[in-house]
């Protein structure tokens, strides 16, 4: 589970990074692929415009000032220092247009200049005098393509062309597009352009800020406003008046566009239907009606409010009133102060009543050109008083201030509803006089130029591709051919992700933080929750000592078992001691010397053994002991003491004549090597051809041993596990019969 949320975080925290440097740059670059999908291109088209081979921009210097291209219009320009070269050549109209203009030929024979001046300005800056060349981009250039230049700053700038045929308003769409690109920023100023209206009066040479004009479109900036105008005038069919209305503002975050230094088309469209759209960089970022989302409306209200009326004077508008049966309360004291003075509090020692706050500075001199006369009687500044320094305080003492629990203010008597109430008064309603409906906003005044008027206080702003038609295809089309090529290679030349988080960071240093957080957290969780843990091979277990009531039990246990021991132990030696007197006596009068030899041989082995394995079980218990002393606590040594001497008894201790067993048929029990099988109590007769005595039960790990005596009968095998000692006896009927009588008889 821990693995899982770690890795979880660190892809969390990995898709904020992602985020963090969208909102730092904006919109990423697009995908090369996706250029010719949205120009409307198929892939042969985009390989005859980018060339053969592509992997880099075109960076050529430079030209200077006036500089006209060498080459002729529509041929390309290449530079054999890189390996990216773009095939342009100068877009080409599909369709019917009303004006389009490339500056590919690098020359301005049909755009007039303005020679007139900016009415209501100082002569010093009325006049039109601003720049303009013609010439390639600073960044990002294609080679052959040329556009418009503003060249001059805080200046006046106006030149304006003709069209093709003026442009009228019926049932075809009106399109509008070019290319600008503020090369060096945009600090205030502006790049829209005027469509001029169809006056007959029309004199390019005179062309200043008031020449009528049908629309201006275009981008705008003057401080942190950013806007893309949309205006076009209506002419009132009442009065002949000319109004601008200005369509609403645009839909997305447009500072992006003055900013980032690259080429972005403009486009508006408008249609018969009285709708608009406008486009950048063929996405839309406003669209509306000519009658409902412009300011001020086409179509003036119906009703308006009747300038004449008047406020009767006895409409009452207050919806609350004071309570007018409210009284004032008896004890109510409204001149009771704010603030009084503290009457617990008490000088504190070491007040120094006679010393001033502040005393003259005895340092201090007069200037030497200090003149009584003109400057009065010159007295030393003012410094606290270095007495004061280590007493509480100097001067008078005053008690301090405290809020008066007494204080009320000024009593006001408490609101309630006014009865008489009649509501917020409106002027009455009345036909409005100047009132008309137009239905077709969309048929303006005709228009027959193009003309760029502008003020700006950066220079460098280019202009390019213009075109105006009534097709939407014509004008994708003239994009993809020119406009396309410029994103293409400015794409090409975009920096990689690092250097774009570099270069926003230097523009915004808390970034640096978010960057940081976001790269450090995942790498810290990555190791916390992923990292393999170390196996610790050696683990001690404490142990802990058993429940008091355990102990208690165990105890007892231990002290009955003790007692059982102890009778048992009485009566195994009183029978053993009674059946070795009956079997020594049966010996020495039956068994001879064979039985002496028998037994002596197989009782020095039997000691033989039985000293071996005392000793090896020993030295097992004193291991075992020193490995438990080692393991337990302090506390519980006597515990295992304990437990050692429990073992030991139950070891060595006799055969407890309760206790029966089962004689598996095995060569290891006396009745098994005789044949027999079946259960037996210490003492009993045992054995197939002759009965038998069992005793001296020892542990033992000795293996099997058993032999046949010559006489027929057996001698007592060693087995693994127990030992027993086998007093063969010879029974006459009479002692057969004594030997049975405990074990009722035999098999």
């Amino acid at each position: 589970m821990k693995l899982g949320a770690g890795c979880m975080w660190r892809l969390l925290l990995l898709s904020l990074l992602a985020v963090a440097v969208a909102a730092a740059h904006g919109e990423q670059p697009e995908d090369l692929s996706d250029d010719g999908d949205d120009m409307d291109l198929n892939e042969e088209e985009l390989r005859a415009l980018t060339g053969e081979d592509e992997d880099e921009a075109t960076v050529i210097d430079d030209e200077e000032y006036g500089e006209k291209s060498e080459k002729g219009p529509g041929e390309t320009e290449t530079d054999s220092s890189v390996s990216f070269q773009v095939t342009y050549k100068t877009p080409v109209p599909t369709g019917e247009v009303y004006f389009a203009e490339t500056f590919d030929d690098g020359s301005l024979d049909r755009w007039q200049l303005s020679k007139t001046m900016k009415e209501d300005a100082d002569e010093e800056i009325a006049k039109y005098d601003g720049k303009w060349a013609v010439e390639q981009l600073k960044e990002n250039k294609v080679p052959g393509d040329l556009g418009l230049v503003l060249k001059s700053r805080a200046k006046h700038h106006a030149i304006a062309a003709p069209l093709v045929k003026p442009f009228v308003f019926q049932d075809e769409p009106l399109v509008v597009q070019y290319e600008v690109n503020f090369q060096d920023g945009i600090d205030c100023g502006g790049a829209y352009i005027k469509l001029l209206s169809d006056t007959g009066s029309l004199n390019l040479e005179q062309f200043h800020d008031r020449t009528p004009y049908t629309i201006m479109f275009g981008p705008d900036k003057c401080g942190e406003d950013y806007k893309l105008h949309f205006i076009f005038r209506h002419k009132n069919p009442l009065n002949k008046d000319m109004e601008e209305k200005h369509a609403k503002r645009a839909d997305v975050d447009l500072k992006k566009f003055y900013t980032d230094k690259k080429t972005h088309l403009y486009t508006l469209v408008l249609n018969p239907d009285n709708s608009y759209e406008m486009f950048i960089d063929q996405s839309s970022v406003s669209r509306g009606s000519l009658l409902q989302d412009v300011v001020p409306p086409v179509n003036p209200p119906k009703e308006i409010d009747d300038p004449h009326d008047s406020k009767p004077d006895d409409w009452d508008e207050r919806a609350k009133i004071p309570d007018p049966e409210a009284e004032k309360p008896d004890d109510w004291d409204e001149d009771a102060p704010a603030k009084v003075e503290d009457p617990d509090a008490v000088k504190p020692e070491g007040w120094l009543d006679d010393e001033l706050e502040f005393v003259a500075d005895p340092n201090a001199e007069k200037p030497e050109d200090w003149d009584e006369e003109m400057d009065g009687e010159w007295e030393a500044p003012q410094i606290p008083n270095p007495a004061c320094e280590t007493a509480p305080g100097c001067g008078e003492w005053k008690r301090p201030m405290i809020n008066n629990p007494q204080y009320k203010g000024k009593w006001k008597a408490p609101l309630v509803d006014n009865s008489n109430y009649q509501g917020v008064w409106k002027p009455r309603k009345i036909q409005n006089p100047d009132y008309f409906e137009d239905l077709q906003p969309f048929r303006m005044t005709p228009f027959k130029a193009l003309g760029l008027e502008l003020w700006s206080m950066t220079s460098d702003i280019y202009f390019d591709n213009f075109i105006i038609t009534s097709q939407k295809e014509v004008a994708d089309r003239w994009a993809s051919d020119s406009w396309g090529l410029k994103k293409l290679v400015a794409s090409a030349n975009e920096p990689g992700i690092l250097a774009q988080l570099t270069m926003a960071a230097e523009e915004r240093p808390w970034l640096w933080v978010i960057y940081i957080l976001t790269v450090g957290l995942p790498v810290g969780l990555a190791v916390l929750f992923c990292w393999p843990k170390k196996v610790e091979e050696d683990y001690v277990y404490k142990k802990t000592d058993l429940p008091g009531a355990d102990l208690e039990e165990e105890e007892e246990d231990e002290e009955e078992a003790a007692d059982e021991d102890k009778a048992a132990e009485a009566a195994d030696e009183a029978a053993a001691a009674a059946a070795a007197t009956e079997g020594e006596m049966e010996d020495n009068e039956e068994g001879g010397e064979d039985n002496l030899e028998g037994g002596d041989e197989g009782e020095e082995e039997e000691e033989e053994e039985e000293e071996e394995n005392k000793s090896s079980e020993r030295t097992l218990e004193e291991e075992d002991g020193l490995k438990e002393e080692a393991e337990v606590p302090e506390e519980s040594q006597k515990q295992v003491r304990r437990r050692r001497k429990k073992k030991k008894k139950k070891l060595s201790g006799p055969f407890k004549p309760a206790r029966r067993f089962s004689a598996p048929s095995s060569p290891c029990l006396p009745c098994g090597l005789a044949g027999c099988a079946g259960t037996f109590r210490r003492g009993e007769v045992a054995g197939g051809g002759g009965g038998g005595v069992l005793n001296n039960w020892e542990k033992s790990s000795s293996k099997i041993a058993a032999t046949r005596r010559g006489d027929g009968g057996l001698r007592l095998p060693r087995c693994r596990t127990q030992r027993w000692s086998l007093h063969q006896q010879r029974h006459e009927p009479g002692q057969r019969e004594r030997g049975g009588r405990r074990g009722g008889g035999h098999t």
